[in-house]
């Protein structure tokens, strides 16, 4: 399997060269796919060959093995986003620039070749650096190490931090440095009646939030919508963007280009579908600005939110084009900002990064006069004159406080909080029925969220979503209508609150704490 120099080099980790006491050392990290390593054949350095008996690599956890081992018999597992550390028994390097070749055997690409420059600046002794461990910098040594040392420093005392409950070998891939928690306080909401195409169930909706009068508010939408028959839910889009640019000499170059890889598009898609067994690219949009051709990939991801995996497929895509276009490419960059990642934007608004959801309910007009004092007309016309103050305002949500709903549920099951930013986006709409009652319903599109990968698999994240029944493969659509539908809860519940005058004495009531 042939990978692209600009991908290969990848493997590398830029900035982890260093002089050590016994001997110089850098990091190889995995960003291709799962392999098996079945030979070390050549370390150069500076172009003098390294012996294989005096090369030894460091996986972690206490695990070494010598370059010269290393065979088809005696393989080593180099997983996706593993890494491991290679120590050249040499003498120290000078401050400067230098230059390192590998040469390797790995299941299932065979004999691989880089070359790369990192370099070695003088070290400041005096300089004050948080504790590290590069061989186990999760060991409860370097945690108290840690913890010490920022006691120290911010001279104060670490009472509630380091107290926490599961095993921090877990937290590895989520953080660096792992020193110990933050505790944020933990809600449920519920049950709320949901009829999605995924979720069919009564849930509890777990909310963290240190923001009084937050569960008590979607608790009260909740019962509301729960009395009048619950929440239909619908995911209609689901996609994943990584959105590269490409730099020619002149715009018709760069119009030129977006026709060669239209025309090369099955070529495209198996080069970055070969980087995961869960990646899909769907499509390519192509925007032509200047001389800059901005394509926008367009990735189905499973059950994880899939940013890196989409950086990854997109990056092994792009050394493909590099090498195989016919024509020249000044320069190209892996992210343009055209996906606007942890961005909100009108593009993710019209095209959907994530999921694209839908929560909509009919709400007894009884039920909204008897459990909120507010008549149907009342709400439909605040939120009509709301959605004229968010379009001079220049929002990106039409309806309340979506984003309360959001990131709760974000932080409470692990998905990355800065999603919010995408995930705040909503259209909100009301109507009233023949019958005197209220149409909501409330789209949401650009909803990044995963169960499974990233932060869903901590502990106490993962047994949020377990609540919930959304842990795991499979599961993703689910998760989402659910998210949706506790959020449009919320919505009726604010909204009613400020068209009554309920908004401010529930505050009073439930949210001081000061």
């Amino acid at each position: 399997m042939s990978v692209p120099d600009a991908l290969l080099k990848q493997l590398y980790t830029f900035g982890s060269l260093e002089n050590t006491d016994r001997g110089v050392e850098f990091a190889l990290k995995n960003r291709l796919q799962d392999a098996t390593l079945t030979g070390l054949l050549d370390v150069k350095i500076d172009g003098d060959t390294v012996p294989p008996e005096r090369v030894h690599l460091f996986m972690g956890e206490g695990e070494t093995h010598a370059a010269d081992e290393i065979s088809d018999e005696d393989a080593l597992d180099f997983p996706l986003r593993r890494t491991l550390h290679l120590r050249a028994d040499r003498p120290a390097l000078e401050s400067g620039t230098h230059n390192l070749e590998l040469t390797f055997r790995a299941d299932p690409f065979g004999t691989l070749t880089f070359s790369v420059e990192d370099s070695i600046s003088e070290q400041d002794e005096a300089l004050e650096r948080i504790p590290r461990n590069p061989d186990d910098n999760c060991s409860q040594a370097i945690i108290d190490e840690r913890q010490q040392f920022v006691e120290e420093y911010g001279d104060t005392s670490l009472d509630h931090v380091p107290h926490y409950s599961f095993d921090p070998a877990v937290t590895e891939g989520n953080i660096e440095n792992f020193t110990g928690v933050a505790q944020i306080p933990l809600g449920f909401a519920g049950p709320l009646t949901v009829h999605g195409e995924h979720a069919q169930d009564d849930v509890l909706i777990p909310l963290a939030t240190s923001e009084g009068t937050l569960v008590a508010s979607y608790n009260r939408g909740i019962k509301v919508c729960n009395l009048s028959g619950g929440i239909e839910a619908t995911v209609s889009r689901d996609c994943m963007q990584r959105a590269p640019v490409f730099i020619f000499d002149n715009a018709r170059a760069a119009r030129d280009f977006t026709h060669w890889v239209d025309d090369h598009m099955d070529a495209i898609r198996a080069e970055a579908e070969s980087t995961s067994s869960v990646a899909e690219l769907l499509y390519i949009d192509h925007y032509l600005s200047n001389h800059f051709a901005y394509l926008r990939f367009n990735y189905r991801t499973g059950d994880a939110a899939g940013q890196n995996m989409v950086g990854r497929a997109t990056f092994a895509a792009c050394g493909w084009i590099m090498d195989q276009y016919p024509g020249p490419v000044e320069h190209f960059y892996l992210e343009s900002n055209f996906a606007t990642d942890k961005k909100a934007s009108q593009v993710n608004v019209m095209r959907t990064r994530g999921k694209r959801v839908t929560a909509e309910a009919t709400i007894d007009r009884d039920t909204l006069a008897q459990h909120m004092r507010v008549e149907p007309e009342a709400l439909h016309h605040h939120w009509s004159v709301s959605t004229v103050g968010a379009f001079l305002s220049g929002a990106n949500n039409n309806g309340a406080h979506s984003p309360n709903a959001i990131t709760a549920l974000f932080i409470a099951t692990g998905q990355d909080v800065a999603n919010v930013s995408e995930s705040s986006a909503g259209v909100l709409y009301t109507d009233i029925t023949d019958d005197g009652d209220l149409d909501i319903s409330l789209t949401i599109p650009s909803l990044i969220v995963a169960t499974y990968g990233g932060g869903t698999g901590l502990p106490t994240q993962r047994e949020c979503l377990e609540v919930m029944g959304c842990y795991g493969k499979g599961k993703v659509h689910k998760f989402a209508e659910i998210v949706a539908a506790a959020t449009l809860a919320g919505e009726l519940s604010l909204g009613a609150a400020i068209s009554s005058s309920d908004w401010v004495s529930s505050h009073e009531t439930y949210g001081r704490n000061r």
